[in-house]
């Protein structure tokens, strides 16, 4: 069986993009942004030890405009190179009922998000990652994810799009893992006690 993680760069208050869509707060995460090397190359691994990646619409709209072009821009550092080419070759599903075609290493399924995810979870295969907040929230709800890794940005928004999704249950976890990276940013890491 897989095992399924939900894992977002998230405010300080609970929130992975503020008013609108703005991830102007996570500004430090990438190479486009700031010099936080360690976080980036945190994720870049991360991609790298992923079996499988489940997008929801929002989230493979961001980052299919950004990442497969990515290292030909002007100016890409090494690691940006190497998180976009670990990024296009990483498989990927995409949920949607409104986008038309995907590429990328990535295929598209308009059914039922908590079915196909279910299914997924019972192949025996690698770690998938799940992103994006109605796409995780589903998956949270009924009861799919295995662990969660919450990379703790020191900003307050105040509103936005919050990390946890409201839930019919309490969810009991574990905390395995804590680590700190450059800048305050901290990350914490649960597995689903079950």
């Amino acid at each position: 069986m897989r095992k399924l993680t939900f894992a977002m760069n998230v405010t300080l208050d609970g929130y992975i993009a503020a008013p609108g869509d703005d991830l102007g707060w996570s500004a430090g995460d990438g190479p486009d942004s700031s010099p936080n090397d360690e976080l980036f190359g945190w994720w870049s691994d991360r991609v790298a030890a992923t079996n499988l990646a489940l997008y929801g619409r929002k989230l493979w709209e961001g980052m299919s405009s950004h990442w497969p072009t990515a290292d030909r821009r002007p100016g890409a550092t090494p690691a940006a190179i190497e998180y976009a080419r670990r990024w296009r070759d990483m498989p990927k599903v995409v949920f949607s009922s409104t986008t038309g075609t995907v590429s990328w290493n990535a295929r598209l399924v308009t059914g039922d998000a908590v079915t196909e995810i279910t299914r997924l979870k019972a192949e025996d295969a690698g770690p998938m990652d799940i992103g994006g907040a109605t796409l995780a929230g589903a998956a949270m709800r009924a009861g799919l994810i295995d662990e969660y890794v919450l990379v703790t940005m020191p900003v307050l928004v105040g509103d936005g799009t919050p990390f946890f999704t409201p839930l019919d249950n309490w969810v009991n976890l574990a905390l395995v893992e804590t680590r700190t990276f450059p800048g305050g940013v901290t990350l914490a890491r649960y597995e689903t006690r079950r």
